[in-house]
């Protein structure tokens, strides 16, 4: 059997919480009392309001519209009356506007979206208005929507779709969960976004120490042309750049993207959140949440979007008082948390809760080398730091700091604790900032 991988990497330490959820169901968590929806659910445009204060609303009901063709709607998670817009702390810690709905308790529906009929011979422009129209984006963590990812330029051919099951992040299982769960869901979505795409090949990438989830797709996928691959167990393998390497050979070039490479990849929880709007009618009003690491009881979570993280940490017999620190996403990608009532959105796919992290002194590059070894990427770490810590910020960007994916491996591995991946992410935000 092949083991795929690519060059660089590390294999963060395993933890006892995340063996404990490791093979725990998907259970529903109770709906938010309040729920508050970002108007900005990822990449792209933030919606408008399409209600007012006061208003009630159905579940399901479409709230915001974004502004341009990068976004996608967001719709009521809940039945019961607008509240009203407020400022809430988003992953970043930054506020952002939101809708925030009083819930009634009734789950009162509006009127599902229509089942596409043979969506596999249906034409692309159809799927992709489904698709937007149901409000997906990435839920893999960047958020792009998924109608624009979907939509091929004329000069760009792509023949291989690549589905993400990697979750190389330590502590998160929702996508394993998926898998094991709701393969069948998985495939359809695969093959619809195929045929919008027009891709020949069809590869799902799983890490190799997933082989409950490994079985199921491969049961499930069995007759519909699509290969499912175990990978080398490294992080960050679910990296896209990385995952296209390890499956295809092919490298995306520099400041270049995977449709280059005639390549386009969707998280598993996407592909299923497709078959669910094109084959079910149904729109994103929930996704899969891990709440784990120093909570009572561990667990994979149906969340409602716009539900405070705290409730969720609730719901998982509460915080131990060894927690010190709460991670929306992973510990080594994700972004620390400093307000329970920070909502949950389309993007969430894990709560930490960490204890309290050892303090090492910060000492000098020794110049080992470990970062550039560790690099995924196949940068210098330490030097596009050194330049980033200077204000040096051009010659940061000649030494590709804009090719960092900030996985975290170099400030990993750095035997002198140097926060090297927060130097370079200050340097990508600053260039940006001068590009407007």
């Amino acid at each position: 059997m092949v083991i795929h991988s690519f060059r660089g990497g590390i294999h963060p330490a395993a933890h006892g919480k995340e063996r404990q959820d490791g093979l725990l169901p998907v259970r529903e968590a109770a709906p938010p009392k309040l729920a508050a929806i970002f108007l900005s659910q990822g990449v792209g445009a933030p919606c408008k309001p399409l209600v007012k204060t006061g208003q009630r609303v159905l579940l399901g009901e479409k709230i915001g519209e974004p502004a341009g063709f990068v976004g996608a709607p967001i719709h009521s998670p809940v039945s019961g009356r607008v509240k009203g817009m407020e400022a809430r702390p988003n992953a970043a810690g930054r506020p952002s506007e939101a809708i925030v709905i009083e819930n009634d308790g009734l789950d009162e529906r509006c009127e599902s979206l229509a089942p596409v009929d043979n969506p596999l011979e249906a034409p692309a422009e159809e799927l992709l208005s489904r698709i937007r129209e149901a409000g997906i984006v990435g839920m893999g963590g960047a958020g792009f929507p998924a109608q624009v990812k979907l939509t091929v330029p004329r000069e760009k051919q792509v023949d291989v779709l690549i589905l993400n099951g990697a979750e190389c992040e330590p502590y998160l299982s929702g996508d394993h969960h998926l898998m094991i769960e709701a393969p069948h869901d998985i495939r359809m979505g695969a093959q619809i976004a195929a045929h919008i795409l027009g891709a020949k090949a069809i590869y799902i990438g799983v890490e190799a120490n997933k082989p409950q989830g490994i079985s199921a797709l491969r049961a499930a996928a069995q007759g519909a042309g699509i290969e499912v691959c175990p990978l080398r167990t490294r992080y960050p393998q679910g990296g896209e750049k990385q995952l296209i390497y390890a499956l295809t050979g092919r490298r995306v070039p520099s400041g270049g993207l995977p449709m280059d490479v005639g390549c386009v990849v969707l998280n598993v929880s996407t592909a299923k959140a497709i078959c669910d709007a094109v084959v079910k009618g149904e729109r994103v009003l929930r996704r899969v949440v891990t709440v784990t690491g120093e909570v009572a009881a561990p667990a994979n979570l149906y969340a409602r979007i716009g539900t405070p993280v705290g409730e969720l940490v609730e719901a998982c017999g509460g915080a131990l008082e060894t927690a010190d620190r709460l991670i929306l996403g992973g510990p080594m990608m994700g972004m620390a948390a400093f307000d329970l009532n920070t909502p949950v959105a389309k993007t969430t796919g894990g709560i930490v809760l960490l204890p309290p992290e050892k303090k090492a002194a910060r000492g000098n590059c020794i110049r080992c080398a470990r970062c550039v070894d560790a690099c995924p990427m196949g940068l210098m770490p330490t030097r596009i730091a050194r330049y980033s810590d200077k204000g040096m910020f051009e010659e940061a960007k000649a030494a590709h700091a804009l090719d960092c994916i900030e996985c975290g491996c170099c400030a990993y591995v750095c035997p002198a604790h140097l926060p090297l991946t927060q130097s370079i992410r200050a340097a990508k935000r600053e260039l940006a900032r001068r590009k407007g």
